[in-house]
């Protein structure tokens, strides 16, 4: 089960060949089915990129398989990608581990550790992302309301906000209009969504009918 489908008397044949390309696309699929299913707006970029990856690094590490020459001209290659690639957060870049070291595995012909590699992995990734704990508040939203400057924003909205919300944290306060406003960012976790307009209707009464917008939370960027 363990042992690699490439010979190493017969070296790469074109069956083998086909086999671990077929295993590459098939365990890709299996990390983007991950993804899909433990993020809430997965991008469709990133979904393409763990399918096509564990093929392109499998086919890498068959190309250099034995030359220890090829193989640190490639090491300088992938390290040059990091500084053209934009960051992401560290959840996205342990999906970017997961797919390469799937390939990893079926470019060196493993084919029965990558399935288990594959599906363990996989496993717990899903059974992490259901866990409240290790998952954002699904409920969470950005509030932006714009108010003069004459109004004390400090508990200004705190009756509206515990009436609809169950949290409503002040993230950031700035002015704006040369100063005769000032536009908040707020994180609130609303008790039913079907209260949205409710609720920012008596905002507006509070705010003077300025500008409010209500919308997803920006994910964090967690950089490693």
């Amino acid at each position: 089960m363990f042992s690699s489908v490439i010979s190493s008397a017969d070296g790469l044949t074109l069956q083998s060949c086909l086999i671990c390309i077929a295993a590459s696309i098939g365990s890709g699929l299996l990390a983007a089915a991950v993804y899909r299913l433990t993020n809430r707006r997965a991008s469709k970029n990133m979904m393409v990129s763990l399918i096509v990856l564990p093929v392109l690094v499998q086919a890498v590490i068959m190309l250099v398989n034995g030359s220890v020459g090829a193989g640190l001209a490639v090491m300088g290659a992938f390290s040059l990608i990091r500084f053209r690639s934009a960051p992401g957060n560290s959840r996205d870049i342990c999906y970017i581990f997961y797919a390469m070291g799937l390939g990893l595995a079926v470019g060196m012909g493993y084919i029965g550790f990558a399935a288990i590699l594959a599906v363990s992995v996989g496993a717990v990734l899903v059974i992490l992302g259901f866990i409240p704990a290790f998952s954002s508040p699904s409920s969470s939203k950005l509030l932006r309301i714009s108010i003069p400057e004459n109004l004390d924003y400090c508990g200004c909205f705190d009756e509206i906000f515990g009436e609809y919300c169950t949290k409503a944290e002040l993230l950031q306060a700035k002015t704006s209009g040369m100063g005769t406003m000032y536009d908040l960012k707020y994180e609130i976790c609303q008790k039913d969504t079907r209260k949205e307009k409710e609720m920012i209707d008596k905002l507006r009464c509070r705010n003077g009918n300025l500008p409010i917008s209500c919308g997803i939370m920006p994910t964090s960027p967690e950089e490693l």
